[in-house]
């Protein structure tokens, strides 16, 4: 049987509507063909229909969609919106907020796991220092808020961070 003609699922028909919806942000489709393209996506029964959604808008070489090896596929544009607000959440929640999205999206994500561990490391890694030091290391709370942003911008764009000096307590 010839592979255009195997039947598509729907979590193969959601990186082709991301890439839709990128291409339209990129400026390359406008509201009508996104809003066809879209339909055409999620009525497609074949991979060779699918296929032909995105055939004139292959990513080009320079630009390689965000890759998620954990998961053999690439980050979803939801994922990587979940890896930025796993690392904000940390300015209002300390650690809570990373170990809920740790808890509830973790399962369903490796991506986001990996952004929800390292944003709940580097949180219980600040929180012990501020606890030893008996409050004098609440001056560090200013640069966590650089750090947990510049990882936010990190996570949004589909790419690893790691935070430095950082007791990897969770793994």
């Amino acid at each position: 049987m010839n592979p255009t003609q195997l039947r598509v699922s729907d979590a193969e028909r959601e990186p082709v509507i991301d890439r839709l919806q990128q291409a339209y942000a990129e400026g390359r489709l406008d509201d009508g063909e996104l809003d066809l393209r879209i339909q055409l996506a999620m009525t497609a029964k074949t991979r060779g229909d699918l296929a032909a959604v995105t055939y004139d808008l292959q990513p080009p070489p320079s630009h390689p969609a965000p890759y998620d090896k954990a998961a053999g596929g690439p980050a979803t544009g939801e994922d990587r919106m979940l890896a930025g607000l796993v690392h904000a959440s940390g300015y209002v929640t300390t650690f809570v907020g990373p170990l809920a999205f740790l808890l509830l999206s973790g399962k369903r994500s490796a991506y986001v796991r990996r952004h929800a561990v390292e944003a709940l490391n580097f949180q219980l890694t600040v929180l012990l220092v501020v606890m030893v030091t008996f409050g004098v290391g609440a001056l560090l709370y200013a640069v966590t808020w650089i750090l947990a942003l510049v990882a936010g911008i990190a996570g949004l764009s589909g790419q690893r961070f790691r935070y430095p000096f950082t007791l990897r307590l969770v793994r």
